[in-house]
């Protein structure tokens, strides 16, 4: 089996970037999923290049690949959670997100990510539909850019309450943008269980050309809540096995945002349970 496997800083807050880098390393993973935000890689502070380097430096001590990850929840506001979004109602706010993702996109080069995730945000009140696509494409049109001119995939990831909540709503907006080479997606393995029509395993091999990140944790059905391995529904060697035929080399990275006060155990609890269903068995 040649998935290879990451964790979400994330999950690791009350850990210090450096430290939460070196337990993963020491427990075997491949890479890190890394959410930019104030208490690991801001990217709001003006030596943002300088801090960045001083990552890189650590990631290469370890071993570690990364994807950038950019869905902390008070980043750019700290009273509303994901605000301002790409749909919001203020051009001003939607600019100011536009700009986070680009600065997502140097900081994945300068790092050399293998992708830079983000997602679309909730559809405001007395927003339609197309209204909303439109401010979508139109925020994201300036990141594709960036992302080109990198030569980083922006991986847009599908999500439950979301304007783009299923792989349909992705392929409707790639329609849209005409299918460039840098619009990609990030796959979430939960949220597959949680509202896709399609089980986990069917829905990653649907998404595969198109693969540029994937996360991964336990879920239910109808209910969008990030569990630790052996708490959802899904049965993981049929997905894992799905993954594997793809042929996908980017990371495949533990999403446990609410489980940072048990960061450390579940990371090497979760590398457990994976690295055996990765095998066909039971954790």
């Amino acid at each position: 089996m040649t998935i290879r496997w990451g964790y979400g800083t994330n999950g690791l807050t009350d850990l210090r970037l450096e430290d939460a880098l070196a337990v993963l390393a020491d427990l075997g993973y491949d890479g890190v999923g890394l959410t930019l935000d104030h208490m690991h890689l801001d990217p709001l502070v003006p030596d943002l290049p300088t801090r960045t380097r001083q990552v890189a430096r650590v990631l290469d001590r370890h071993g570690l690949s990364v994807t950038v990850e950019t869905g902390a929840r008070y980043v750019l506001d700290p009273r509303r959670k994901h605000g301002p979004s790409l749909l919001d109602p203020d051009p001003d706010a939607r600019a100011a997100r536009t700009r986070l993702l680009i600065r997502g996109v140097q900081v994945a080069a300068d790092l050399g990510a293998h992708a830079v995730h983000c997602f679309s945000g909730i559809t405001p009140d007395r927003t339609d539909d197309g209204t909303a696509w439109k401010r979508l494409a139109d925020a994201l049109a300036p990141v594709l850019d960036a992302a080109s001119a990198a030569g980083v995939p922006l991986a847009i990831e599908p999500e439950p309450g979301h304007l783009l909540a299923t792989l349909a709503d992705f392929h409707y907006l790639r329609e849209e943008f005409g299918g460039p080479e840098a619009l990609g997606l990030t796959l979430d393995i939960g949220h597959c269980q949680c509202l896709e029509p399609l089980p986990p395993a069917d829905c990653v091999r649907e998404a595969a050309p198109w693969l540029k990140h994937v996360q991964i944790e336990d879920m239910r059905r109808g209910v969008h809540e990030h569990l630790p391995f052996g708490d959802g529904e899904i049965d993981f060697p049929p997905v894992l096995e799905a993954l594997e035929a793809t042929g996908y080399q980017g990371l495949t990275v533990v999403e446990l945002p609410r489980h940072s006060h048990a960061g450390p155990r579940l990371a090497e609890e979760s590398l457990r349970f994976l690295r055996a269903a990765a095998e066909g068995g039971t954790p």
